[in-house]
């Protein structure tokens, strides 16, 4: 088969790499709530509040990031991106007020922007072949998973033995290491007559006026919320409001005999069934129209987390939950920068994906800091889950409109 031709190239798997450790770190930093909290004494929404700020940096940065990836070049992007995380995560090390962990957030969430799924995604998608490029978005959006897989559980058991500070410095290490991995980084020629000879600025225009655009980006927020939400305040949802872990039972049996190690755990469930899920979604945009099956997804997670919230949480619920939402976590990823691609063109894929990311960010900080700021109001977080579900069924509803169609100039 001509390397062009392939799947599994080295492209995708420097991409796939970066965005396992770039992800899996991003989403150990739920389990630093109560560690830093109980520290120092302060409320929830404090350390919450450095999350939400780190992921509107992350919203913020996404464009800038993209812009630069095509005008500099992507290695310089995320080369720079890389620098930022690493010095955010070695000043938070250092952090001892609320202050200085909101400033720092905004280093980690740019870093994040830099080493994430905008500068990245365009990458791969301009490697892959045209019959390639749904399922190599897809196996790329699921790499970030494996991150999740892997980290969360390893964090959590570095903060049993070492300190919060230390553990914030072992992370940015493993950036670092990830360094290594981009000179393997190199997007093909763009496909496309048109998209080569538009300028960004003439594609930006053209695409702000599309109404599919204003669609695309409003349904993008529902799923920043849900996710920042969940990756935020789970494990400290689930350490506080779970019942407990039967003795001698099944997680027993596995080691995970306390809530805060369940919490843990069902991030990497998340993680796991994310993986499945994202592949099959990335398959089903093959065949299917995109936008159909991006509100059948918002679709199943409106439902599901009405039906988690009214039922009692128990150790099982969490399980069934994770492995159902993982399903469904990151499958709209490869499905909306597959639809930006698609309408838009793939020239300035990661620019315009970065501008439609930044919807999706501005959901994830409120859902991060509703989480702390509702949490602090009312001892609990069922009024921010009843928002999601609200949020979600606007999400399903909007996608329904969407010109799933090439945008060229008239």
């Amino acid at each position: 088969m001509p390397a062009s031709q392939r799947l599994i190239t080295p492209v995708l798997v420097a991409g796939c790499l970066i965005l396992i450790v770039s992800f899996g770190v991003r989403s150990s930093f739920g389990l630093f709530q109560i560690p830093v909290a109980e520290e120092f004494g302060w409320p929830r929404a404090e350390f919450s509040m450095a999350i939400a700020i780190q992921n509107l940096a992350w919203g913020i940065g996404q464009p800038i990031f993209g812009a630069m990836a095509e005008k500099l070049g992507e290695r310089r992007a995320i080369l720079f991106g890389a620098l930022l995380y690493i010095l955010g995560m070695v000043l938070s090390a250092a952090s001892t007020t609320p202050l200085g962990h909101q400033l720092n957030a905004w280093l980690v969430g740019f870093g994040i922007a830099g080493m994430g799924f905008g500068v990245i995604l365009a990458i791969i998608a301009r490697a892959a072949s045209d019959a390639n490029r749904s399922m190599a978005l897809a196996i790329a959006t699921a790499a970030g998973s494996v991150g999740q897989i892997v980290v969360p559980p390893l964090t959590e058991s570095l903060l049993q033995v070492v300190s919060w500070q230390t553990t914030f410095l072992i992370l940015g290490a493993s950036i670092a290491l990830a360094l290594v991995l981009v000179p393997f980084l190199h997007a093909g020629t763009p496909a496309g007559k048109d998209d080569i000879q538009d300028s960004m600025g003439t594609v930006l225009r053209r695409a702000a006026r599309d109404p599919s655009f204003t669609l695309i980006f409003l349904g993008f927020f529902s799923c920043g919320y849900q996710l920042g939400f969940v990756t935020a305040h789970f494990p400290a949802f689930i350490t506080e409001l779970c019942g407990p872990i039967a003795p001698g039972g099944f997680l027993d049996s596995m080691g995970v005999s306390t809530t805060s190690a369940l919490g843990a755990v069902a991030l990497s469930l998340i993680g796991v069934a994310n993986i499945a899920g994202t592949l099959a979604a990335g398959w089903l945009g093959k065949f299917l129209p995109r936008k159909y099956v991006l509100a059948g997804i918002y679709t199943a997670r409106t439902l599901l987390s009405a039906v988690f919230i009214l039922l009692p949480i128990t150790p099982l619920s969490v399980i069934v939950f994770s492995l159902s939402m993982g399903a469904l976590w990151l499958a709209t990823v490869p499905l909306t920068s597959g639809l930006v691609g698609y309408i838009y063109g793939l020239r300035y894929m990661g620019t315009i994906y970065g501008f439609v990311f930044f919807s999706h960010q501005l959901g994830s900080f409120l859902g991060v800091w509703l989480g702390g700021r509702l949490y602090d109001l009312h001892g609990d977080y069922t009024m921010v889950w009843w928002i999601g579900v609200a949020i979600g069924a606007f999400s399903a509803l909007v996608h329904l409109p969407i010109r799933e169609r090439p945008l060229v100039a008239a």
